[in-house]
């Protein structure tokens, strides 16, 4: 492990919380495991020949046999990364530092592996090793062998059970629930409040103060704070009738109506409705800004509408909000709200304002004297000068007809009413317009709760392609998180094949043969098997986490069957027949394939139990490597030396002659 952070500082990374807790130590010793379980394993033998008496001979020659197969397999391991340094926005963010990390520390372990730990057990164990057996280990290689044998009279047989498990684990990928990223437990909520447009500041204060009141009645909160409206920087500009309420939680073993913060977000949300002209939106607050900042909408999942006319716009998007609401796991649907500021509007008649030789700018003076204000003087106290600015009281810019009867003054000294020359109508206008690619653009947007995000988007597209005509020249596209799951997903679908095309070329110049190359790729779909079954297990989703958990785990499913087959290939050079061969060989490789597999799998243990804030990120990861080591470490101890006579055929003894019992031969 010490060399695995020293090949991160060699190799320049830049650790952080999210790379070092994600880095599998048992993953980092598997080199050094197998490494010194040969050597042991050599000199524990009776000596055999003059070449073999001395210890440093020893573990020179069974240095030799793994290192080939160990720089294989540490670089295979790196090429079953590559695939997440390709990942781009918000996904390559969180895990590329990882994949970073840990292929720096398995370059530094390989260094360990190959020099210091040879050395360290020529210069420790210079006078060599009693033979000596573990009394478990020796009944468990027995039984290994017994049942090893049992499964080769029963081939066929045992090679289609494993393909009917692994057809059904794949099928059932289909029906496991799917999102971008496990949902982070924050420890608090964030409940956007969007008012009615044009709200004055003292009735949005007044409705704030409200929702404060209703909050802070649950026992779990201890505090609420809320934030109406953002200064207008580049980041976002926030109306006063907008507000962010941070609500404070107690932890959560001090709850007492409420298991989950989901149900205590259902009572929250039940007991503001009685709030008029209010629409929520629950989240966190590093969740909010989390989406805001990447894709631009606060919400799971968001429905942009685009278009060229405002109220068509409008009229497609309350459709789009019904049938988004109508669909299970639906929560907080609500549509950007474009329109329903109120405005005064002016529409010059420029033939009566002809007959009376006026202008339209004559018209404009007059509405920024008496709505806006107009500089008469300057008030000065000392250093400090105030402008003074007349305009009309505020009850007379509010009504229409005070308006209308204005009066403008006519070159030829006539009085005429604003209301003579201009048409005055106090109408609902536009709050915002959103624009996107240059397009005009209305955004509907709702949140996921009791339901997996991608089977609930999935029915969405379908409900809306049969239930949504659109006029010409208006689409819809999908925004939100699924947006980062989709790109992620079609990025993985590039990358991992060609990850696989690299690891096979690797596979082959390991051991110069296509069929052992495609042996050994085999057991990665298999060790796909324990790895889906531990999500269902857990009641976890498919998402970006648990997808780096399969290509971890292809690593170390890879190692495995780098170590079995070359064994099974040395056996086979030096003449030893078919059937005895594949039993001594894996016989010889039980503990380093069950070591390996049992150092990563302890490796993940905390991450996979782990239950502070922000483990729900790499819990799927971990949860994937554990369950699938299980099953890989049972297929590639029995279905890969079932495998391997149809992959390299050769003479085959019968199971009937005496199977030999010294497995160090």
């Amino acid at each position: 492990m010490l060399f695995g952070f020293m090949g991160m500082a060699i190799f320049g990374v830049s650790a952080n919380l999210m790379s070092l807790g994600a880095i599998d130590f048992g993953m980092i010793v598997d080199g050094s495991v197998v490494m010194m379980e040969n050597s042991v394993r050599r000199l524990q033998r009776k000596a055999g020949d003059t070449r073999e008496f001395h210890a440093i001979e020893r573990v020179r020659v069974a240095a030799h046999e793994v290192s080939r197969p160990i720089v294989f397999a540490v670089a295979i391991i790196i090429a079953v990364y590559m695939p997440v340094f390709f990942l781009e926005g918000l996904e390559g963010r969180m895990f590329r530092p990882m994949a970073i990390s840990v292929c720096s520390a398995l370059l530094g372990s390989l260094i360990l592996a190959l020099t210091v730990v040879p050395a360290a057990t020529a210069v420790h164990l210079n006078k060599g090793l009693k033979e000596h057996k573990e009394a478990w280990f020796a009944w468990l290689q027995a039984h290994y062998v017994r049942l090893l044998a049992w499964a080769l009279t029963r081939r066929p047989l045992m090679v289609a059970a494993s393909l009917v498990i692994l057809i059904v684990s794949i099928g059932s990928i289909k029906f496991l629930g799917s999102e971008f990223m496990a949902r982070l437990d924050e420890g608090s909520i964030l409940v956007e409040t969007r008012k009615l447009p044009g709200i004055s500041l003292t009735d949005s204060i007044l409705i704030s103060n409200r929702i404060e009141k209703v909050i802070a009645a649950f026992p779990e909160v201890t505090g609420v704070v809320t934030r109406i409206g953002r200064p207008d920087v580049a980041t976002e500009a926030m109306g006063i009738n907008q507000g962010d309420v941070y609500v404070l939680l107690k932890p959560r073993d001090q709850w007492t109506r409420f298991q989950t913060k989901e149900q205590l977000i259902e009572a929250l949300n039940q007991s503001l409705q009685v709030i008029p002209g209010v629409s929520y939106n629950f989240t966190q607050p590093m969740a909010m800004r989390l989406d805001e900042t990447i894709s631009g909408i606060k919400a799971d999942v968001a429905v942009k509408l685009f278009g060229e006319d405002a109220r068509m716009l409008s009229q497609l998007a309350e459709k789009v909000l019904r049938i988004i609401g109508s669909v299970q796991g639906a929560a907080d649907s609500q549509m950007e709200i474009a329109s329903g500021v109120a405005e005064l509007r002016i529409e010059v008649d420029r033939d009566a304002l002809a007959r009376y030789g006026l202008n339209v700018s004559d018209v404009s003076d007059l509405m920024d004297a008496a709505i806006g204000g107009r500089t008469v003087s300057e008030q000065i106290e000392g250093q400090r000068r105030f402008a003074i600015v007349v305009r009309l009281p505020a009850r007379y810019r509010q009504d229409d007809e005070a308006i209308r009867n204005l009066f403008l003054f006519a070159p030829g000294g006539e009085r005429v009413t604003l209301g003579q020359v201009a048409r005055v109508t106090m109408a609902r206008g536009p709050e915002v317009i959103s624009r996107e690619d240059g397009q005009r653009r209305i955004v509907v947007q709702c949140n996921v709760r009791g339901r997996d995000q991608g089977s609930f988007v999935a029915e969405a597209q379908r409900r809306l392609e049969s239930e949504l005509r659109l006029p010409a020249g208006y689409s819809i596209d999908w925004g939100g998180q699924f947006e980062n799951q989709a790109r992620a997903t079609k990025r993985l679908m590039v990358v991992v094949p060609a990850s696989i095309l690299i690891i096979f070329g690797l596979l082959f110049f390991t051991f110069n043969s296509s069929r052992h190359a495609l042996l050994i790729l085999l057991n990665v779909p298999f060790a796909m098997v324990g790895g889906i079954a531990a999500l269902w297990a857990r009641h976890l989703n498919l998402n970006i986490s648990a997808a780096i958990g399969f290509i971890a785990l292809f690593g170390v499913a890879v190692l495995n069957g780098i170590v079995l087959v070359a064994s099974i290939n040395r056996l086979r050079d030096r003449g030893f027949p078919m059937e005895r061969a594949l039993i001594t060989g894996a016989s010889l490789r039980l503990r380093p394939v069950l070591m390996t597999a049992l150092v990563a799998s302890l490796g993940f243990i905390p991450m996979a139990v782990s239950t502070s804030t922000g483990a729900e990120v790499q819990r799927p990861l971990a949860t994937v490597v554990i369950g699938g080591l299980l099953t890989s470490t049972a297929l590639t101890l029995f279905l890969l030396p079932l495998l391997y006579p149809w992959f390299v055929p050769g003479h085959t003894e019968t199971l009937a002659k005496e199977l030999e019992e010294d497995w160090d031969e």
